[in-house]
């Protein structure tokens, strides 16, 4: 009998540790070894216990205490820190953890669509930044990919020490922005990469957020029809479209022809698209952790409803900003690139009005844009030279936020002024003067009278305006700049960045009905 006691005595407190539910103090998976952690602010850290229990954690010579609450959750903070490390995180409740390695720095979340998520090892000269990415003290953690229809505690991840193993399927955009920061500013440099290609702005901002502006609910209300379709879509799909697309499989391949790509299924509850889905899965869990800021790469997806992204992009910075609560943090984004054909002619373009709501944003405080008009790709929607794209961005950060003496914009319009049978255009941000490579003539302008026919321009740049004019338009009323998917254009400042396309009308554009 005392023989089965004793075997009791050992066997029950190991089948109780792993029954669900069990007292060990669980942490979400962005608070873990080799983070950097904000500095400058309460350091937030939380978690997961039993019911009552008393966490104790200690960091850097600072200490906090905390009991579970009634649900299980806990939360608590440290007084701010200045950036160094490394240091180790000890966390106590019935079970102790440690984080080692725990840099204190600066922290930015990267997010967007397929160029943000685009990697290293997709970019150009990859090899050779791939083997100089030696640093320890930049960190990375890539938000894995899912979705959910109500907000998330978690997300699936961790950090790495940036290295050449490390750095290859990282985000290429987040990297060069980070490095750069790292190197103009001396400190540690964490980095969270939260994307996922083809996905528009309405499935990065919470639903509360959407259902607030009457202007977005022709999005809601289009998802609502299509939901309520789906099982009728997904019939037709599985017995129409794909027998139909095997079909012409079979027939291509015994015809020697390409293969043609299988049809997308209709998109249901779990899609990346639907609105609030990215937000509540990619985002939401991230919300306690400490930040400096944001950088954004994303509009493709939602080119078409131009019109539209001037309200839903701002709100969803709004949004972010209002649900982390630490204030009005830094907001930096990347303008379209230049893609698909050259217009010979001045025309209407959904990209271009992309472009101009984006540029809209910049009303919004604390936030800035990389002009990247001139690095795009006529062929590929992906431009491989991502190097541009993370310098631009951290011009305007180490420009605007951390005050450093370099350029923080390109050239934006400002005004203009209609002299006779020439118009004046005025721009703001010209670091150095306006200019052209190579003092080339200036290209990308177009002008137009009252009959809203633009043609192309003369322009001639005069120290911080350029005026514009044409034979063929006695009576100017409007100009242009780089108006178009891909159009060539050449103005830069003398600091190195090219002038951001512009429209000094407001005519209606082709997106203006879309929703």
């Amino acid at each position: 009998m005392r023989r089965v006691l004793l075997l009791c005595s050992v066997v029950l407190p190991l089948l109780l540790s792993t029954l669900p539910g069990a007292a060990d103090v669980r942490l979400p998976a962005v608070l873990g070894d080799n983070m950097v952690l904000q500095r400058d602010l309460p350091i937030c850290l939380w978690g997961w216990a039993d019911p009552g229990e008393v966490i104790s954690v200690s960091l850097n010579g600072c200490a906090a205490q905390v009991t579970t609450a009634a649900d299980g959750t806990w939360k608590t903070s440290l007084a701010a820190m200045k950036a160094g490390g490394p240091f180790t995180l000890t966390l106590t409740g019935k079970n102790a953890i440690e984080l080692k390695n725990i840099m204190i720095g600066e922290v930015w979340v990267c997010s967007g669509q397929s160029n943000m998520q685009m990697s290293v090892r997709s970019s150009y000269n990859n090899v050779a930044e791939e083997l100089e990415a030696d640093y320890p003290n930049i960190r990375l953690f890539t938000v894995s990919r899912v979705t959910s229809d109500k907000p998330l505690d978690d997300v699936k991840g961790r950090w790495d020490v940036c290295t050449p193993e490390t750095v290859p399927g990282f985000s290429a955009v987040a990297y060069f922005f980070g490095r750069d920061l790292h190197k103009a500013l001396g400190v540690p440099v964490g980095l969270i990469n939260t994307s996922w290609g083809g996905t528009p702005a309405e499935a990065w901002t919470s639903l509360p957020a959407l259902k607030a502006v009457p202007e977005l609910k022709p999005i809601l209300d289009r998802w609502d029809a299509m939901l309520a379709n789906y099982p009728a879509a997904m019939e037709k799909y599985n017995k129409e479209t794909v027998p139909a697309w095997e079909k012409a499989v079979a027939d291509a391949k015994a015809q020697g022809k390409p293969v043609p790509r299988k049809p997308s299924a209709p998109m249901g509850a779990d899609s990346p698209h639907r609105p609030a889905n990215l937000y509540n899965a990619m985002i939401a869990p991230l919300l306690n952790y400490g930040i400096r800021g944001a950088i954004w790469y994303q509009g493709e997806s939602n080119a078409g409803r131009a019109y539209q992204y001037r309200t839903l992009f701002a709100e969803m910075i709004k949004n972010w900003r209002a649900d982390w609560g630490i204030g009005d943090f830094p907001f930096g984004f990347v303008q379209l690139a230049n893609y698909m054909a050259v217009e010979p002619q001045p025309a209407n373009s959904a990209w271009a009005e992309l472009r101009e709501a984006q540029t809209m944003a910049l009303s919004l405080p604390n936030t800035g844009m990389a002009v990247i008009i001139d690095i795009g790709e006529a062929n590929d929607i992906h431009p491989k030279n991502k190097q541009d794209v993370g310098k631009r961005l951290s011009m305007w950060a180490l420009g605007s936020i951390y005050g450093k003496d370099v350029a923080f914009s390109s050239p934006l319009y400002d005004s203009m002024t209609v002299e006779g049978d020439r118009i004046r255009v005025r721009f703001k941000h010209a670091f150095g003067g306006l200019m052209t490579p190579a003092c080339a003539p200036v290209n990308g302008f177009a002008i137009a009278g009252d009959d809203q026919k633009f043609y192309w321009a003369d322009a001639v740049i005069q120290g911080d305006s350029v005026v514009v004019s044409s034979k063929t338009v006695a009576k100017p009323v409007a100009v242009r700049y780089g108006w178009g998917n891909n159009p060539v254009c050449n103005l830069y400042s003398g600091a190195g960045l090219p002038a951001s396309p512009f429209r000094t009308d407001d005519w209606p554009g082709v997106t203006i009905n879309n929703k």
